[in-house]
């Protein structure tokens, strides 16, 4: 627990003035968003949860691209919060989307939800943020119903880059406590045959990013 406390306290200190330039900023740089949401395709009348939702920007896209799936969004952070509600409030999704503040290591979604599990949930650029990340990718899966998928976009290892380019990123993301997760996909792998489901994982942008979806059965 007070790992987690220091942790949220971080992200707090990150964030409390970033968050105001946050989704600005971030557009040019966070690639594959867009990607991971337009694969998503809930069910009708499906429940999507996101895991680090941070500004709410993500949240928001999906409700428009999928007008009946019911959002919810889950962060660490007490000030991105303040921002996803003031930006959830100013879209109008208020109805549809709801937030709550926790772990993504071992939150409960019944007691923050009201609900045993998700059709879809997913993680978008938060797993390199998390410093136990792959206890927080289990917790994922976890919350994901029968049927339903998880889906996870992050950085690369920009292998198909110059590397003077990967260098300088890595060193720069290192900055605001970004660890790109080089065992990505080696994770989910496992995962995937822990719960025997089947999983798609491939590179983005010449491995800038990588993104990744486990369906269970």
């Amino acid at each position: 627990m007070t790992s987690v406390l220091a942790h949220a306290g971080v992200m707090d200190g990150i964030y409390r003035h970033q968050r105001h330039i946050y989704d600005l900023t971030r557009r040019y740089y966070l690639l594959g968003r867009n990607d991971l949401v337009a694969a998503l395709k809930p069910p009708p009348d499906g429940t999507v949860l996101e895991i680090g939702c941070g500004t709410a920007r993500n949240l928001i896209l999906t409700a428009r691209h999928y007008p009946q799936a019911r959002l919810f969004g889950l962060d660490l952070s007490s000030e991105m919060l303040k921002s996803a509600d003031a930006t959830v409030a100013r879209s109008g999704l208020g109805g549809r989307i709801k937030l709550a503040q926790g772990d993504a290591t071992c939150f409960d979604a019944g007691e923050l939800f009201a609900t045993s599990g998700f059709d879809r949930v997913f993680l978008s650029y938060s797993l390199s943020m998390i410093p136990a990340w792959e206890a927080a990718l289990c917790q994922a899966m976890l919350a994901v119903r029968p049927g339903g998928e998880l889906h996870v976009v992050d950085f690369g290892q920009q292998t198909g880059l110059p590397r003077w380019f990967g260098n300088c990123l890595h060193a720069w993301l290192k900055r605001f406590h970004v660890t790109p997760r080089k065992s990505l996909g080696d994770a989910m792998a496992t995962l995937a045959a822990d719960h025997d489901a089947s999983m798609n994982f491939s590179s983005l942008y010449r491995d800038y990013a990588r993104i990744g979806v486990i369906a269970r059965r």
